[in-house]
């Protein structure tokens, strides 16, 4: 009776490590927020940022677009600067707008450079990667001022 009772136990235990366990995932699940990392004394911010695609090119662009999009949308909270986001409630009729400001090679790429990104952080770069996605960190620098000239001249913003 004790030795069915301990095959019983020891099956229910491997039962639910298989059925109960939780699966590790080395890559793109993960969402990591906008880090400011510095202003410089021209307007603009040094951003640590992450973007999700299907090879390394499209993360990078897609880091870029979530660094312009943060600044504009959200503002900055985590890291050495607290910034304000330009646009705190945006209009549906500014959505065609910003559609082609976001568009692959769009007119946000003006604002967003990676001349902070070193070297060391090129070769090496921080991967997260899953099969279909891997997500990389990128040093960017936005030109916040800049940025927020483009919109009001664009009358999206007074």
């Amino acid at each position: 009776m004790l030795k069915t009772k301990y095959c019983l136990l020891l099956t229910l235990t491997l039962f639910s490590f298989f059925c109960f366990g939780q699966r590790k995932s080395n890559g793109a699940g993960y969402t990591f927020e906008t880090k400011c990392m510095g202003t410089e004394l021209d307007g603009s911010l040094t951003l640590e940022v992450w973007g999700k695609g299907r090879h390394y090119f499209d993360a990078t662009e897609q880091a870029k677009k979530n660094a312009v999009r943060d600044i504009i949308f959200r503002g900055l909270r985590d890291g050495n600067c607290q910034i304000d986001a330009i646009i705190f409630t945006p209009k549906p009729k500014n959505e065609v707008y910003f559609a082609e400001f976001f568009a692959d090679r769009g007119s946000y790429l003006e604002f967003v450079s990676l001349q902070d990104e070193r070297i060391v952080n090129k070769v090496r770069r921080n991967i997260k990667r899953t099969r279909e996605m891997q997500q990389r960190k990128v040093i960017v620098r936005v030109n916040r001022l800049a940025l927020k000239k483009k919109l009001k001249a664009d009358k999206i913003i007074n």
